[in-house]
């Protein structure tokens, strides 16, 4: 039987397979659907300091080999979520990522400060924090923070106020991602989260209009799978002892396994749990059952073992 414990710097987890923020909810509603505690950890939607209400509709929509989103980061603010949602996950004995976000570095040490106040009600529960710098920089332009090594780092910086294990989650949307994976390194994440979603558009042929009311979106699911290995691969090339959380289009126990190779020690599940709550259930079962079919003794044994074949490949060939 293969052991699927993995670690993520200092969080320990009995298992690789998340639920990626944004997908689950803010609470415990995949519970309905299965054990919550049974998966790795539920990484709960992006909150900030203060309530957000997000983008007009329409918000979401299908495209082809995934889906488009502007919900805008919706979200009830770190203290309401406290009060209504964290009871619930407490009482599911889920371990819980929560995943923050801010339009200035002081809003993220703002929802930095709230998270620590709302962890510290059920101790044990919140396990890490998320630090989701796919936001716009109001002190630089607008500029994205995870397309800047300097603002990606001052805002993962401003989190430390959490008190909590962070995580610093990427945009695919820009060439620097390893030089901006070396500075949320430094700036103090334990661990990376590899990848948000890409830049993407909908256009309506027969109105001849833009789909979202927010004009662009995000673009997730199958579609940027191989975005999504990429950046695993050559982040944990360059920072073989940086833990990675990998995330992107996986919907099942291949596509997981294909993230752990690629050198990821543990994976979200998103945009498949939209269309089958029990997705994230379904890919620790499919991922377990490739692993033991296979003879693997630990997860261990196949992280990042994708790279290592690379380069004894180039060695033979060069």
């Amino acid at each position: 039987m293969t052991d699927l414990g993995t670690k993520i710097g200092s969080v320990t987890l009995p298992n690789p397979v998340m639920t990626a923020a944004g997908t689950g909810g803010h609470g415990a509603e995949l519970g309905a659907f299965f054990d919550l505690s049974e998966l790795g950890a539920i990484v709960v939607k992006s909150l900030s300091a203060s309530p957000w209400p997000g983008n007009p509709a329409p918000r979401l929509c299908p495209v082809p080999g995934g889906m488009l989103n502007a919900v805008g980061l919706q979200g009830p603010g770190i203290d309401g979520w406290a009060d209504h949602d964290l009871p619930a996950l407490a009482r599911s004995r889920a371990r819980v990522v929560v995943s923050i976000w801010g339009r200035t570095v002081g809003d993220y040490a703002a929802a930095a400060r709230a998270l620590a106040r709302a962890a510290g009600r059920y101790p044990g529960t919140v396990v890490a924090c998320e630090v989701n710098i796919s936001c716009p920089n109001l002190e630089d332009r607008s500029r994205m923070f995870a397309h800047s090594a300097e603002s990606a780092a001052a805002a993962v910086a401003a989190a430390r106020d959490c008190e909590l294990p962070l995580w610093a989650k990427l945009s695919p949307n820009t060439p620097d991602i390893v030089e901006i994976a070396g500075a949320v390194l430094s700036a103090g994440a334990e661990a990376l989260t590899l990848v948000n979603t890409l830049l993407g558009l909908a256009i309506d042929e027969s109105s001849r209009q833009v789909v979202l009311a927010a004009g662009g979106g995000g673009l997730s699911g199958p579609a940027i799978h191989s975005v999504a290995l990429r950046a695993v691969f050559d982040c944990a090339t360059a920072f073989p002892r940086a833990p990675i959380v990998g995330v992107g289009g996986i919907s099942d126990g291949a596509g997981a396994l294909r993230m752990l190779l690629a050198g990821a020690s543990a994976l979200q599940v998103g945009t498949a749990t939209l269309a089958d709550p029990r997705a994230p259930r379904a890919v620790l079962d499919g991922l377990r059952r490739l692993l033991e079919e296979s003879g693997t003794s630990c997860v261990a044994d196949v992280v990042g073992a994708a790279r290592g074949r690379w380069h004894w490949r180039r060695a033979d060939h060069s």
